[in-house]
């Protein structure tokens, strides 16, 4: 591991009266890749690797340029400066941060990957999958991917900015897809983890819900379309504030659609009085969690709604310098090569006071729905499927049934929500995707949640 900071000190200081503003990042990572797909081995990989990225304003427009040999930075330096004073025609407007110095390391309590075998790492992947294999001979196909990458950024800028950050991200996917003449059904599992290599064992009976998911939907009753009230556990919850709130929260996503700016004033109410949505890196140990983002501002806890209204977004530099708001350290690139873009970190609903058993009080006919199996948002419109899905009966859980997909508005289902349970969970299997930038680690979290008037469909969604 070099240090870089002498070496990007000294470059900032030689063209900063060039531009307007001037980052640079260094990163320095070390991944394992593994996929099985049944009985064959697609995937198995370890990779170091080392870049870099350049991103220059100057009257407001931007250049990007990113490099793989450090030998070229001085080039790339000047290949954004010249890209930058070609398209700027405005003025630049970053919001104010106070320059940071230091080295940020978040700690590794469960053990460090890297000292793993990849030996070691295949075995564990093998003995996963053979659970999957073994668990009934309807199950076709079977897929378990692992994956650990650590990253190492150096981050300069022209405001004075001097600092380095590591961390590590782990996940575990698992897949069984069984077969009973023309009925296919999919169960899965996804976990991860920033606290590092012993959180991937043991999950054993995590692997063994996919397979039972997959063979035991073969006899279950496809669901009638229909509105329903729906009872939603906190995985289906946290995916819900995510995928469907959440991303409407990214103020790059606002400034720049102005029905959407309307849609999301701030002061308008969304939800019910006890409603309470939340948006930030700052909680430690999570898949969303660091100390300063990719422009160097502090991690930050932003709520998105208070009581039902909304009273905050997500921000980059550039998109609180616009709106006249507080930067809120949201600005992520997946690495390198990618320029940061306004991104989610830990997403979460607050838990509520509502006993988990009396969200199912009170509903003659409705739809208890758990954990996902796939999904996709458009705007304002979403769609989910179930993981699993049982038929709520005068407030009792009834019969199972299988391919259960809720769709909506998200601010009609919003001001749905009835209550909002007691219980919470932390859901760390989540890679989000925005610009071509798939697979950013984030948290998820929430309550259970009864919600009204849910459009209820009976055919799987796959994503």
């Amino acid at each position: 591991m070099t240090d870089y900071r002498s070496l990007l000190s000294d470059l900032i200081q030689k063209y900063r009266d060039r531009a307007d503003f001037i980052l640079i990042r260094v990163e320095e990572s070390e991944s394992t890749s593994i996929l099985l797909r049944g009985e064959n081995i697609e995937t198995l990989s370890e990779e170091i690797a080392i870049g870099g990225q350049v991103r220059v304003c100057y009257r407001g427009g931007w250049g990007f340029a990113s490099f793989n040999r450090l030998s070229t930075l001085t080039e790339r330096l000047e290949d954004a400066i010249a890209a930058a004073r070609r398209v700027g025609i405005g003025k630049t407007c970053l919001a104010p941060v106070l320059p940071l110095e230091g080295v940020y390391r978040l700690p590794l309590p469960a053990g460090d990957p890297r000292s793993i075998p990849l030996a070691n790492k295949k075995a564990l992947c093998d003995h996963y999958n053979n659970i999957l294999r073994e668990y009934d001979p309807r199950i076709t196909t079977t897929a378990v991917s692992y994956g650990d990458l650590t990253q190492r950024v150096t981050i300069a800028t022209s405001e004075g900015t001097l600092i380095e950050q590591a961390w590590t991200d782990l996940e575990a996917r698992f897949s069984a897809i069984a077969r009973d003449g023309e009925i296919i059904q999919t169960g899965r599992e996804t976990t991860g983890s920033r606290q590092g290599w012993n959180d991937l064992l043991h999950l054993e009976n995590q692997v063994l819900s996919a397979a039972a998911r997959a063979i035991n939907a073969l006899s279950f009753p496809t669901i009638t379309g229909d509105t329903y009230p729906v009872v939603i556990d906190p995985i289906l919850s946290g995916l819900f504030v995510h995928e469907a709130f959440g991303h409407l929260s990214e103020a790059d996503m606002i400034y720049e659609n102005p029905d959407l700016m309307e849609v999301m004033t701030m002061g308008r109410k969304f939800g019910p009085d006890h409603l309470q949505i939340f948006d930030g890196a700052a909680p430690p140990g999570h898949r969303g969690s660091y100390q300063v983002d990719d422009e160097g501002t502090p991690a930050t806890t932003t709520q998105l709604i208070e009581n039902g209204f909304l009273v905050g977004r997500l921000h980059s530099r550039e998109t609180a310098g616009k709106l006249g708001e507080r930067p809120t350290a949201n600005a992520r690139c997946l690495d390198y090569q990618y320029p940061p873009l306004v991104r989610m970190t830990n997403t979460w609903i607050e838990r509520g006071e509502t006993p988990v058993q009396d969200l199912f009080q009170n509903i003659p006919v409705g739809v208890y729905a758990k954990n996902w199996l796939g999904g996709m948002t458009n705007g304002e419109m979403f769609t989910f499927s179930a993981g699993e899905a049982w038929m709520i009966r005068n407030g009792e859980l009834a019969e199972p049934v299988r391919d259960v997909t809720l769709s909506g508005n998200v601010f009609k289902t919003l001001a749905n929500i009835e209550a909002i349970g007691d219980d919470f969970y932390w859901d760390e299997s989540g890679g989000c995707g925005k610009g071509g930038q798939s697979g950013l680690p984030v948290g998820c979290g929430g309550p259970s949640l009864r919600i009204k008037d849910v459009v209820i469909g009976g055919e799987s969604v796959e994503g």
